[in-house]
């Protein structure tokens, strides 16, 4: 640890009280790995058993609770990650290995969406409605699921969290957290600030693990009544067969293999920039990272030899430095799972273009270059979720052909294209097979309150984010009454 800089000692927080786990872990800061960031609990299922019970005793109580009450808690703890974002932001920029103005934009961004679902606990929706029976009014309300498990992800260590954490407080669920191991100062961060926002106890509980022991807890209890996972596909797919049995709610964000895609009328300099932006910031550690560039053949040289020259000059190096345009890798085992890609890239025949090597700075990291590769659809690398800063070119003859490869993969979250064409542009939105689609914008960046989500193996369940994450945290009910 640097002089200077705070070790967290990270609790879990239970029924309005912090507690000490069963066993204890560590994080580290990766772009300087010889710094301890936190040393947090780490809880077995006993723990994570006391945690879901907490849950369940209290939500008679919020889920009763007026709209006001809710809308003011929330209010609360999005001003205060408004106004401690660049502190905040440090924090997740030394644990995850984000640069810090990327960093400090993400705390912002969840302090915005706490906002934005304060002012949704005042609009939950309902509808009256005449039966087609004399003298009955029939009402169409909304009430919570119940308690409900979050299981989130480490590239997004604030945001993701506020945008499940939110809406199912807005909403009256309570709520039971389980942050990624990879980043637990940044889940306890958020966790102490909405320990003081004025929840009654046990309604929302932080409890730190693994996945193997906490994680499953969650997903079998019959007590938690609705999951939401971001993470991968196979453990999405555990959680779903596990909690059919018992019919329980699932959410399930499990990345994606998106394709950018590049016609031969595209503006060169903005669509490099768009591929640079979409496949390589945040380290390419995003599950809507653009990590297939499908280029029209009139342009697939020229656009290929820009985007290398803007890889060569790209800044690789530690998260907190002033100027740094890509940070580390957010640990060892996800720098040698983009190795070995690499060299399985090499293996099936694919060119390899620029970058990729392992790097070293002033401080001992995970450090690699950005890496490009001309691939064929049916490398590994053109077709499985890496998760790093590597991404391939694929040639494409024409709109259709584009269109089809963009087509080819079995994920479907976002879907990306350069064009000045308005008739391929709306063509596209209308027939790119994902949950969103951006034009003349990089696949990476969404807005917080508009709906997020995707199709395929990307995901399971209704959308996160906007208005629509009502269809999650909420059940339907009708009522029938004779006037």
């Amino acid at each position: 640890m640097k002089q200077g800089e705070i070790r967290h000692q990270p609790r879990h927080l239970i029924n309005g009280r912090w507690v000490i786990g069963a066993t204890t872990g560590v994080s580290t800061n990766p772009s300087d790995t010889r710094e301890v960031v936190a040393e947090f609990a780490r809880a077995d299922r006993n723990q994570t058993e006391q945690a879901i019970a907490a849950a369940a005793d209290a939500l008679p109580q919020w889920s009763l609770s007026t709209p006001q009450r809710r809308a003011d808690a929330l209010d609360q703890v999005g001003s205060e990650l408004l106004a401690r974002k660049e502190e905040l932001g440090a924090l997740l920029a030394r644990e995850e290995g984000k640069t810090l103005p990327e960093a400090i934009a993400e705390v912002a961004r969840a302090g915005n969406i706490f906002k934005f679902f304060a002012g949704e606990a005042l609009r939950i929706p309902g509808e009256t409605m005449a039966s087609v029976r004399p003298g009955v009014q029939v009402d169409i309300t909304r009430e919570p699921v119940g308690v409900v498990a979050i299981i989130a992800p480490w590239n997004f260590p604030f945001a993701i969290p506020a945008w499940k954490i939110a809406p199912a407080l807005a909403y009256g669920n309570t709520v039971v957290f389980k942050p990624a191991e990879l980043v637990p100062a940044c889940g306890w961060a958020l966790a102490e600030i909405l320990s003081r926002c004025g929840l009654p106890a046990g309604t929302f509980n932080l409890i730190m693990g693994s996945g193997r022991e906490v994680g499953q807890t969650l997903v079998e209890h019959p007590r938690v009544n609705a999951i939401s996972f971001t993470g991968s596909v196979p453990t999405g797919r555990r959680i779903l067969t596990a909690t059919a049995a018992r019919q329980a709610k699932v959410q399930l964000e499990m990345g994606g293999k998106n394709p950018l895609v590049v016609l031969a009328d595209a503006d060169l300099d903005q669509a490099v920039d768009c591929a640079l932006q979409g496949s390589y910031f945040s380290t390419g550690q995003r599950c809507t990272a653009s990590s297939r560039l499908i280029v029209d053949a009139p342009v697939h040289d020229e656009f290929v030899a820009r985007l290398t020259r803007r890889l060569e000059s790209l800044k690789v190096g530690h998260a907190m430095t002033r100027g740094t345009e890509m940070g580390p890798v957010v640990d060892g085992a996800q720098l040698e799972q983009n190795q070995s890609y690499m060299a399985i890239a090499a293996h099936e025949g694919a060119q390899h273009v620029w970058g990729g090597e392992l790097v070293e700075r002033e401080t001992p990291g995970h450090y690699m270059n950005p890496a490009l590769w001309l691939a064929e659809p049916h490398h590994r690398i053109a077709r499985e979720e890496i998760f790093g800063p590597i991404a391939c070119v694929l040639r494409a003859d024409g709109y259709e052909h584009a269109l089809s490869l963009a087509n080819d993969t079995p994920f479907g979250l976002c879907a990306g294209i350069c064009t000045t064409s308005l008739k391929y542009a709306m063509h596209f939105r209308r027939h790119a097979q994902v949950g969103m689609t951006m034009v003349n914008l990089p696949t990476a960046g969404v807005d917080f309150h508009v709906p997020f989500g995707g199709r395929k193996d990307s995901s399971h369940g209704s959308r996160e984010q906007g208005r629509y994450a009502a269809e999650f945290y909420t059940t339907v009910k009708t009522g029938y009454m004779l006037a």
